[in-house]
């Protein structure tokens, strides 16, 4: 679809005054989006520069999160630093490519799993520093988690305390998660 400028004038509900806003609506397919960092990037069709993707644009259009290769029409505009979504028209998410079905991230260090699935526990994960340990109880060597192990397998977080199940393997400073899923607890069966 090729760019078109919207004749409207329209105001945004975060803004009070009644300054109009000019709009261009693309058609393009999500380069990448980070839940963690809150924003990605749309690659237009019509060949213009990529667009920023905002939370809070999709969270006030009713989605939660996007996934790479999905296909998205967007009111955009033209801002200091270059394009960003406006509102989230439509998505089609037949084209979108799962987080775990992505190739491994050459940002961190890949490790082979040498356990079997094992329950273990959150013993802290930040976000912003993009790791976390994980422990199977008192007297064991924790396990480093990186967060692009988390996206790998569809997962934005870790809380203190949170039960999960992992594969993990020996890394160059000690074991390290090769492998997250979150823990679904079998009736009748108690997790520690």
């Amino acid at each position: 679809m090729a760019e078109r400028v919207s004749s409207k004038e329209i105001t945004t509900s975060d803004d009070q005054s009644s300054d109009a806003v000019d709009l261009i609506e693309i058609t393009g397919v999500i380069k990448w989006f980070d839940v963690a960092k809150g924003f990605g990037f749309i690659v237009p069709d019509n060949g213009m520069q990529d667009v920023l993707l905002h939370v809070t644009c999709l969270r006030r259009d009713g989605y939660q999160t996007v996934l790479e290769g999905t296909r998205v029409v967007a009111l955009i505009q033209r801002r200091e630093r270059g394009y960003q979504a406006f509102r989230i028209l439509s998505m089609d998410q037949s084209t979108a490519v799962h987080p775990s079905q992505m190739p491994p991230v050459k940002t961190h260090v890949q490790v082979t799993p040498t356990s079997g699935l094992e329950r273990v526990l959150v013993k802290w994960f930040n976000r912003t520093k993009g790791f976390g340990f994980l422990t199977r109880g008192e007297g064991t060597e924790d396990i480093f988690i990186h967060m692009e192990t988390l996206r790998r397998f569809g997962l934005t977080e870790l809380r203190p305390g949170q039960v999960v199940l992992v594969r993990f393997g020996d890394g160059e400073k000690g074991l390290m998660a090769a492998e997250i899923h979150p823990d679904v607890p079998v009736p009748g069966n108690r997790a520690h």
